[in-house]
């Protein structure tokens, strides 16, 4: 029987940035089937934005990202991002993406690139357009089908799914009804995958 993760993440995750590409691989490699979820953090669930933490755990915050992407051989750009607008418009470009059984993951990685390696700003359609062009989508195509109301439907059905299964920050990883979150935790995944069911 194939393996499947649900995959729940957002484009303006940090962590489901520099979490991707290991994440992708891992399963590659025990050829499970991903199933993606992108959805915004659920508060209800208690995610707290960054931008809302106290200035100590906020500071030991982008520290620690900076760590954890020289590991994952990433690079994170933190200057400007108060004037960058709101991600979640290249969000639907992936959703649409998927819906039309193109590769997500392709586009994910472009335009998290852009957005936390290069600084662009991704809230902005015309970059979005170059962003997707760049990476051999047909941006203009992706931008009018993600305008579309199933898309809309699409986002608010994935957010549902993840409040239901108690996911508040991204990425999360669901592999047999257990969840595993952040990309640091992929360790777990992994022994979870080769048949060994951590428990705390």
């Amino acid at each position: 029987m194939t393996k499947t993760i649900d995959y729940f993440f957002g484009i303006g995750s940090p962590w489901s940035y520099i979490g991707l590409d290991p994440f992708i691989d891992l399963a590659a490699r025990f050829g499970a089937k991903v199933h993606p979820y992108l959805i915004p953090l659920i508060v209800e669930n208690g995610a707290i934005y960054s931008r809302e933490r106290p200035d100590a755990r906020r500071a030991y915050w982008v520290k620690d990202l900076q760590r954890w992407a020289a590991i994952r051989g990433k690079t994170l750009d933190f200057t400007n991002r108060s004037a960058l607008t709101d991600p979640t418009p290249a969000g639907f470009l992936v959703l649409a993406a998927q819906l039309e059984g193109m590769d997500w993951v392709a586009l994910t990685r472009a335009l998290q690139q852009a957005f936390w390696s290069n600084g662009a700003d991704i809230g902005n359609a015309d970059v979005r357009k170059a962003i997707a062009n760049g990476a051999g989508f047909d941006g203009a195509a992706l931008e009018a089908r993600a305008a579309f109301p199933d898309i809309s439907e699409f986002w608010s059905n994935n957010r549902e799914v993840a409040k239901e299964a108690g996911v508040f920050g991204l990425p999360t990883f669901r592999y047999e009804g257990e969840l595993y979150w952040g990309q640091d935790s992929l360790p777990f995944l992994e022994r979870h995958l080769s048949g060994e069911k951590l428990v705390a």
